[in-house]
C-alpha cells in the first residue's frame, strides 16, 4: 500500500468536508437542520439558508425540501432554488416534485438536468407530467433534449430507461497510449467511470478494460490484449426487475446496454441498480396492501381515491365469506358458541396462508420458484400446513374443551383447523404461481384471493361440520 506524505495528507484533510452522522442518524440529517430551517426563515436570515443548503448532501438537502411545510419550501425554493446541486432534483418525490417544477421555473429545472448523468436526468423528468415535461424539455440545449427524447421513446421501467448514455468506447487496435491521450483530450466522456469498452467496427461490445489495467499497461500495448471478454450484455427492452436479477446474480458492478443488433448504447452502473432493487422492493410491499407509493406526500383526496378500489375489492371477498356464514345461520342460532370460536379458524388459515404465501412471492421474483420445482414446494408448503394444523388443532380441541366443556365440539374446531391449514399451505403457494403464470404480477392481488380462500373454506369447514356431527 502506498503511503502519501503526512503534507499532502493534511492538505486532503483540509478541504474534506467532515460530515459526523451521530447514533440513531442514518443519513447524517437530523430534525435540527430542518428547524434550522425554519428558524432562518422566520428570522428573515437568507445568507444562513444558503449557508445551510451548502454545507448539506444533495440527498439530505431534498430530504429537507421534503420534510419542509409547502409555505416553507416555496420560500427556500426562491432562496436557493438556482444553487441546488442538479443532483437534488432525482431525489424528490414526485409530487414535490411537480411542485418544484411550478415554483423554481421548466428552465431552472432544464438547465439542472443539462448538467446531470443522462440516466439521472431522465428519473427526474419521466416523473413529470407530459404538460411539465414538454416545458422542460423544450427548454433545454438540442443535444440533451434529443438525448432524454430518445430515452423517454423506450418502454418505462427498461434497460432503456435506466441506462447511462455516456460512456467511452474505443476501438480494439487503439493502443493505451491512444486511449490516454483520448481520455485527456477535450472531448466529452463522463464525469466518473471506471472502465473503457472495446468495440468492433459496428460498434458491438466486445470487451472492457477496467481502468486499473489501463494504467497499468505500458503505451504499446493494444487494448485488444487487456480487455475481459466475458461480457454480460442486457437489451435495452429488459425490465429493470430482470437486470436487477441479472446483475444479483452475476455480480456485476456495471453492464453495457445493446439494441436488438447488438450494438452499444449505454451501460447500466449498480448505483442505480440499487435504486431499483429499493423501488421494486417497495412498490411490491406497497401493492400487496393496495397503495401507491407516492401517497405520503399527496393529498388526502388523491390518497383515499387510489385506496378505495382497492377497499372495494376487499369488500366483494369479505362479502363472498359472509354469503358462507349466511348458509349456517339457523346452525349458529342453535348453538351460539360456534360464532365465538369460527373466527379462530379463519384467522389461523389466513396467517398461516400468508406466510407461504410471502415465501413463494420472494421466491418467484428471486427466480428460485420455477415450473420445474413448482410441485414440490406446493407439497412441502401442504406438509408444512398439515404439521402446524395437527399442532394447533391439539391446542384449540383442548382449549375449547375446557373453556365450553363438549369434546364435540373440539373435536369439529381441531377438524376444521387442520382443513384449513392444510389448504392455506396449498392456496399461499398455488395462487402466486398461478398469477405469475398468467402474466399477473402475484405481489399485488394473491393476498385478495388467499383471504377470500382461507375465509371461505375456514368458516365452510368449521360451520359444515358442526351442522353435520353437532346439529345433524
Amino acid at each position: 500500500m502506498t503511503e502519501l506524505p503526512e503534507q499532502q495528507m493534511e492538505e486532503d484533510k483540509s478541504v474534506q468536508p467532515q460530515v459526523e452522522i451521530e447514533e440513531g442518524d442514518a443519513f447524517g440529517l437530523g430534525d435540527e437542520h430542518v428547524n434550522d430551517v425554519r428558524e432562518h426563515l422566520r428570522d428573515g436570515n437568507e445568507e444562513a439558508v444558503r449557508d445551510l443548503f451548502e454545507e448539506l448532501h444533495y440527498a439530505d438537502a431534498a430530504d429537507v425540501v421534503q420534510q419542509l411545510k409547502p409555505e416553507d419550501r416555496t420560500k427556500v425554493l426562491q432562496i436557493v432554488g438556482d444553487d441546488l446541486e442538479p443532483e437534488v432534483w432525482s431525489e424528490l418525490d414526485q409530487d414535490i416534485l411537480e411542485e418544484v417544477v411550478y415554483e423554481i421555473g421548466a428552465g431552472t429545472v432544464a438547465r439542472a438536468l443539462a448538467e446531470m448523468d443522462s440516466d439521472d436526468a431522465l428519473a427526474v423528468i419521466e416523473e413529470l407530467d407530459e404538460e411539465d415535461q414538454k416545458e422542460v424539455l423544450e427548454a433545454m440545449p438540442h443535444g440533451e433534449r434529443a438525448v432524454l427524447m430518445e430515452g423517454l421513446s423506450f418502454p418505462e421501467d427498461s434497460a432503456g430507461r435506466l441506462m447511462q448514455r455516456d460512456l467511452v468506447a474505443v476501438p480494439a487496435f487503439w493502443t493505451v497510449g491512444e486511449t490516454l491521450d483520448y481520455l485527456r483530450s477535450d472531448v466529452d466522456l463522463p464525469e466518473d467511470f471506471y472502465e473503457i469498452f472495446v468495440v468492433d467496427p459496428k460498434h458491438k461490445p466486445l470487451g472492457t478494460v477496467p481502468l486499473s489495467q489501463l494504467m497499468r499497461n505500458k503505451r504499446p500495448v493494444r487494448v485488444g490484449n487487456l480487455m475481459e471478454e466475458q461480457l454480460t450484455t442486457i437489451p435495452v427492452g429488459t425490465d429493470q426487475e430482470e437486470v436487477a436479477f441479472i446483475f444479483r446474480d452475476r455480480d456485476l458492478v456495471s453492464a453495457p446496454v445493446v439494441d436488438d443488433n447488438g450494438r452499444l448504447l449505454g451501460v447500466i452502473t449498480i448505483d442505480d441498480v440499487v435504486d431499483v432493487i429499493d423501488e421494486e422492493h417497495e412498490e411490491d410491499i406497497m401493492r400487496m396492501g393496495g397503495v401507491t407509493q407516492d401517497e405520503f406526500y399527496s393529498s388526502a383526496l388523491d390518497a383515499a381515491k387510489s385506496r378505495v378500489w382497492w377497499l372495494v375489492v376487499n369488500l366483494g371477498t369479505a362479502i363472498v365469506a359472509s354469503m358462507v356464514i349466511g348458509l349456517f345461520s339457523a346452525t349458529i342460532e342453535q348453538l351460539v358458541a360456534l360464532a365465538v370460536l369460527m373466527p379462530i379458524v379463519a384467522s389461523m388459515g389466513g396467517n398461516a396462508g400468508t406466510q407461504t404465501l410471502t415465501i413463494a412471492v420472494r421466491a418467484i421474483a428471486m427466480k428460485e420458484l420455477t415450473p420445474a420445482n413448482a410441485m414440490r414446494v406446493v407439497g412441502k408448503e401442504i406438509a408444512v400446513g398439515a404439521m402446524n394444523g395437527v399442532i394447533f388443532a391439539i391446542l384449540i380441541g383442548l382449549a375449547t374443551w375446557a373453556w365450553f366443556q363438549d369434546p364435540a365440539l373440539a373435536s369439529v374446531i381441531a377438524v376444521a383447523m387442520i382443513v384449513n391449514m392444510v389448504v392455506a399451505g396449498l392456496a399461499g403457494a398455488l395462487i402466486p404461481v398461478a398469477l405469475d403464470r398468467y402474466g399477473a404480477d402475484p405481489a399485488i392481488s394473491s393476498s385478495v384471493f388467499l383471504t377470500t380462500v382461507t375465509d371461505v373454506v375456514g368458516f365452510f369447514a368449521f360451520l359444515g361440520l358442526a351442522a353435520l356431527f353437532l346439529l345433524g
